[in-house]
């Protein structure tokens, strides 16, 4: 696994990493869409994918060209690469959505593996259980169970310089989700898909879902590459990607372009709605939403589609690299409450985060009560354990005046609390932070107060607060004077 994956830069949990693919002799840069082609019906043939859009990978059915009658034996004598005209990577799924659908399919896992060999895909997948959420415990298991060992029966098969993924079930049980992330990396496989997930996003429970990726991703460890399976809307992928999520598959694109719907990164319009379109791409500075209502109008929404949810791939490797990823999921938490619930859970998960996030990065922005949960303050309250402290402290909080004679004067800067006078130009207490701070910003700085006082119980510790709100003053302890 760690040989054909390298992670690089680090935001929360999301990186941007390289993912070779030996079959192919190709490197895909993550985090990145792969849009799902089905080989019969191409509104947007994959190679203009790749040159005019810049796909690097695409997933298309394996079990769909099983079953052509028309391309099943020309996929085998042409290979998929060919078949498809694609020069990037081509991963295949193994039929696991249509069991999910109908109940059967009439290919088992070892039968649709070897297709796959033969036809050439780069990252093969065996047929896994789509465990829905809130299925009943005994049945998750079950099914579970079953997936399991398919995926070890796939670890022992031969498949050549094809990658093979293992699949991660366990429906909506955070601990069967860890369980089979920790199992799927025992088998020594190699691409790692979130599955069953996809009826979480259509009922807008991405709190949940972050849940669930959590759990897996406790499993998983760092550095498995992580596919989370159906994730085709361009306004979850940021939230998504700092939750440790490197490849997305998209059919949204062509389903919603097919049903004259208009993706952008807060949600879905309606074309026949839209009066302007709110996007610079070339499709919509060329149209008006009439003259693509009443032209090519699946094809030009197709294109839209496209342009934008590559655009906001590429807004995440930049946010990644600057430093600035939670404030980028922030910014689309506020465009829409389901993503804000997903935001909220995933700062729950703030502990996890810690892990990978870097200690050092471009300046914090103190956007919402939400960023009082951010890694960072976690990470300063947990340093104020380790400063050094004299006798007695003033901690400025408003003005002084001279009131208190103490050997030393700290700031106290909401949300992070005490910041000594060397860390005061550091990050991230050097954050930017509005002039009107909410209630959590300052009960963050009293968690802070509390925590560097319960450290040093021999420290006579003041806390100048003009301006702060009654609530974060109960929760201080009664040993530090208030000025």
């Amino acid at each position: 696994m760690s040989e054909i994956f390298e992670a690089r830069d680090w935001d929360a949990a999301g990186r941007i990493g390289r993912l070779s693919v030996p079959r192919s002799g190709v490197t895909v840069e993550t985090p990145t869409i792969m849009p799902v082609v089905n080989p019969h019906i191409q509104t947007i043939p994959p190679r203009e994918l790749a040159e005019r859009f810049g796909a690097e990978i695409l997933i298309t059915n394996s079990y769909i060209l099983h079953g052509s009658d028309e391309l099943h034996d020309e996929a085998l004598s042409r290979g998929l690469h060919d078949l498809l005209d694609f020069p990037g990577a081509i991963m295949t799924d193994s039929g696991s959505f249509q069991l999910s659908e109908y109940g059967e399919i009439d290919v088992t896992s070892e039968e649709i593996l070897a297709f796959q060999r033969e036809i050439g895909s780069d990252i093969a997948t065996p047929v896994d259980i789509p465990t829905a959420p809130d299925t009943e415990r005994e049945a998750a298991e079950i099914e579970l169970g079953t997936t399991q060992e398919r995926l070890e029966a796939a670890a022992e098969f031969d498949s050549g310089e094809t990658l093979v993924s293992a699949p991660v079930q366990g429906s909506t049980y955070p601990d069967l989700r860890e369980a089979a992330g920790e199992h799927a990396t025992g088998t020594g496989l190699d691409v790692f898909p979130i599955g069953a997930v996809v009826p979480l996003m259509n009922e807008y429970r991405y709190g949940e879902m972050v849940d669930v990726v959590a759990a897996a991703k406790r499993g998983l460890g760092p550095a498995a590459p992580v596919h989370l399976f159906g994730a085709g809307h361009p306004m979850m992928f940021a939230l998504a990607v700092a939750a440790g999520c490197d490849l997305f598959d998209s059919a949204a694109y062509a389903i919603y372009a097919r049903d004259g719907r208009y993706l952008t990164v807060r949600g879905t319009e309606h074309l026949e709605e839209l009066d302007y379109f709110p996007c610079s791409c070339p499709v919509c500075a060329e149209y008006t939403p009439a003259e693509v209502q009443n032209g090519e109008t699946e094809r030009l929404l197709t294109e839209h589609n496209l342009y934008v949810t590559f655009a906001e791939i590429r807004r995440i490797k930049a946010a990644i690299r600057e430093g600035n990823l939670l404030e980028l999921v922030e910014s689309r938490a506020r465009g829409h409450p389901a993503i804000l619930d997903g935001y909220r859970a995933l700062l729950a998960h703030s502990e996890q985060l810690e892990h990978t996030d870097p200690a050092s990065k471009s300046t914090f922005f103190y956007l919402s009560g939400e960023s009082a949960s951010r890694p960072e303050v976690r990470r300063h309250h947990r340093r104020l354990e380790r400063l050094s402290v004299p006798d007695s402290l003033l901690l400025a909080g408003g003005p002084t005046d001279g009131a208190v004679e103490t050997e030393e004067v700290w700031t106290v800067r909401p949300p992070f609390g005490p910041v000594p006078p060397e860390l005061s130009e550091t990050y991230p207490a050097n954050a930017e932070l509005p002039d009107r701070l909410d209630g959590e910003a300052y009960a963050a700085a009293a968690r802070g107060v509390a925590r560097l006082a319960e450290a040093n119980p021999d420290c006579e510790v003041a806390l100048a607060t003009a301006g702060w709100p009654d609530a974060a003053l109960a929760a201080l302890p009664g040993s530090i004077e208030l000025v």
